[in-house]
């Protein structure tokens, strides 16, 4: 049996939304174990003098949570 809990979180990143991807997923690795699937939920950008300087997630992130079965 597999119990599967999802967190929300956000990263930003001056390349690209898959680079905060790859960021948000890289930070949540170092404690939590077992992470499943990633899903960008939002997007967004900051713009200054008609350039994009940083773009922005909010993703929801899947793992299996660990259980200590007694048996």
């Amino acid at each position: 049996m597999s119990i599967i809990k999802v967190l929300e979180v956000m990263a930003n990143s001056s390349k690209s939304w898959e680079d905060a991807t790859q960021i948000a997923v890289s930070h949540a690795a170092k404690t939590l174990h077992n992470i499943r699937s990633v899903w960008i939920e939002d997007q967004s950008a900051v713009v200054v003098g008609n350039k994009i300087i940083e773009y922005r997630i909010t993703a929801k992130m899947s793992f299996e949570v660990e259980l200590n079965e007694k048996k």
